[in-house]
């Protein structure tokens, strides 16, 4: 059995631990480091050959398709020991009481995200700082395939939601953690220039600390970003937020 041992970084740099024992540099090449990867993420499930052979291959199957795969599969099952790969036609990877950090950043955005919706700003802090720290390492940077380009799409949603949580919790944590919001609401604009989110906390921020004409700034230049690139104006609940700083 796997113990608690096991920990297994898929963002950034790959880093297996099985049983307190470091194993990456055994997987067999980067076919079996994808095939880790891959069936790390889809270990609650049932992953069929052809499911994973499209994830190594995306474009273009190798001549000997079953012998590459069984080759590989045979020495992913060795170089995982104790852990195990059941099936042949269906895989499954058995990683008992394993912390996978994509499982963790996931987890801990949903404990920081409930934290701000019943107002408990410390209690939202740490979750979100996990849930940030995970996902702005990356995922597989070098590496084209259509699930990993989801995985990272997953990814930057954690990073946006977690800087969502943190511009929150420090606007109520009180006018010392208001420089954390207002970094977190610039960090929100460079990555999602249309989720509002950003420009309302920076807004909000700035206005907290007595900068109300910066606030009217931002919005403004909300405004005309989405009236020229989408035609459309902002939402309402920018509007208002606007209208107060107005009033």
């Amino acid at each position: 059995m796997v113990g608690g041992g096991t920990r297994i970084q898929l963002c950034g740099r790959l880093v297996v631990r099985i049983a307190g024992s470091r194993v990456e540099t055994a997987l067999p090449g980067r076919q079996g480091r994808l095939a880790f990867a891959f069936l790390t993420l889809a270990r609650h499930r049932v992953v069929t050959r052809s499911m994973l052979a499209d994830a190594l291959w995306p474009d273009e199957k190798p001549g000997l398709l079953d012998t590459a795969l069984n080759a590989m599969l045979s020495k992913l099952r060795k170089a995982i020991h104790p852990a195990t790969l059941e099936g042949r036609s269906e895989l499954r990877l058995q990683l008992p009481d394993a912390w996978v950090d994509v499982e963790a950043a996931l987890e801990a955005i949903h404990r920081a995200e409930a934290a701000v919706a019943r107002g408990a700003w410390q209690d939202a802090w740490g979750p979100s700082r996990v849930a940030l720290h995970i996902a702005r390492r990356g995922f597989s940077p070098c590496e084209a395939a259509p699930w990993v380009e989801e995985q990272r799409l997953t990814l930057a949603e954690i990073e946006h939601r977690a800087l969502e949580c943190i511009a929150e919790s420090s606007l109520s944590l009180g006018r010392a953690e208001h420089d954390s919001a207002l970094r977190s609401g610039r960090d929100l604009i460079r990555l999602a220039p249309f989720r509002e989110s950003g420009y309302r906390l920076m807004m909000r921020a700035l206005a907290a600390e007595g900068n109300v004409a910066e606030a009217l700034r931002v919005y403004e230049g909300l405004r005309v970003r989405l009236r020229e690139e989408l035609g459309a104006p902002p939402s309402t609940e920018t509007l208002l937020l606007h209208r107060s700083l107005l009033g």
